[in-house]
């Protein structure tokens, strides 16, 4: 169960959640509950909980990229000042190699650099290197000093907080892990950033800031605050308008919608009618061949029934057609002679004859 929101100021001893949730830094455990260690806000990683300081110093680790400033020259190293309880060395050996030259003619006493942190041991002894894009000394600008633990909000999700700074004031600016940034520009634009970056730590914790700093810089540089883009609206945006179109409204005859467009004719192909084409000829041929051939099958329908009627009339006399065997008798042959008819009813008699079989 949780009792408090992302982001959400907690003092030391404050109970933040209880069952199912992990200790994480700035936090500790009382039995089944998770409580605050510090002053900070909340920070809320799936099941774990954690407490960002709001006041914090910086505790080095190994990798991290750091702003510091030399304040002792050794025999065989530099002393350097990161921003932090534990002090820094850098040796000789990381900037020469296996050469041996003067150390105060590199790097003196106020030199900033822009170095890496290379290992860190038991006693939280920092040491530092060079190796690396960008590193190396500083020339010219100032150190702006904030809260190590600011700096995340100071940077801005993918970099869009310290990209609106840089295009604004046109200032090249270096974001250390240990809460140095060096900013450099025109001497009016460094002392703008400056005020921008304390804006920043100031009210991280807030919402809406990104709208705040972006209004507060406009303020800060151009006197004024940002305005919405306006869009400047010509006569090329709109078409010309027909002489018959300007009548119309004027005399009221369009819609306010203006759902209704007059064309002119030119515009568009005019269709023509469809012509008839004269079929009556391929209608009475085709009706001829249906006469013709609706003949012909009467003409064979009669032939049957004739044949049949014939059957019928005869089927008591057996001698008629005579006594058929299938074994004796192949595959009988009907023979219709026409020159034999009847002169009664002036039909066709058939006459069947049989083939033995060989």
């Amino acid at each position: 169960m949780i009792h408090v929101e992302d982001k959400e100021l907690v003092v030391p001893g404050q109970i933040l959640a209880e069952e199912g949730f992990y200790s994480g830094r700035g936090t500790f455990k009382d039995g089944n509950a998770v409580c605050s260690s510090l002053m900070g806000l909340v920070s809320l990683r799936n099941k774990k909980i954690s407490v960002i300081p709001l006041k914090s110093k910086y505790v080095p680790k190994k990798g991290d990229v750091v702003i510091g400033e030399i304040d002792d020259v050794r025999f065989s190293m530099w002393g350097v000042d990161i921003n932090s309880p534990y002090s820094g060395i850098l040796p000789a050996s990381e900037v020469f190699g296996r050469e041996k030259k003067e150390l105060s003619k590199v790097f003196n006493v106020g030199d900033v650099l822009f170095l890496r942190v290379v290992d860190v041991d038991e006693v939280k002894k920092v040491k530092l290197g060079l190796k690396g894009r960008g590193m190396g000394k500083f020339k010219g600008g100032i150190l702006v000093d904030i809260t190590p633990t600011k700096v995340p909000r100071l940077i801005g999700k993918k970099g869009s907080m310290i990209n609106m700074i840089k295009d604004k004031t046109k200032c090249k600016i270096v974001v250390g892990q240990n809460g140095l940034v060096w900013v450099k520009g025109e001497k009016g634009m460094e002392q703008i950033t400056k005020t921008i970056i304390n804006l920043i730590e100031a009210q991280a914790h807030t919402s809406g800031l990104t709208n705040r700093v972006r209004d507060k810089l406009y303020l800060l540089v151009d006197g004024k605050l940002p305005q919405d883009e306006e869009f400047e609206i010509t006569s090329d945006d709109f078409e010309p308008l027909n002489d018959d179109d300007n009548n119309n409204s004027r005399n009221g005859n369009n819609h306010s919608n203006n759902k209704e467009k007059k064309y002119d004719d030119e515009e568009f192909d005019v269709l023509e009618k469809p012509k008839l084409e004269n079929i009556k000829e391929e209608i009475e041929a085709d009706l001829e061949d249906e006469i013709k051939k609706g003949d012909t099958e009467n003409k064979k329908s009669t032939y049957l029934d004739t044949f049949n009627q014939f059957k019928a009339q005869n089927s008591s006399d057996a001698n008629s057609l005579g006594e058929i065997d299938k074994n004796d008798v192949g595959s009988p042959t009907l023979n219709i002679k026409n020159s034999s008819k009847n002169e009664t009813n002036n039909r066709i008699k058939p006459v069947t004859t049989w083939r033995k079989r060989s």
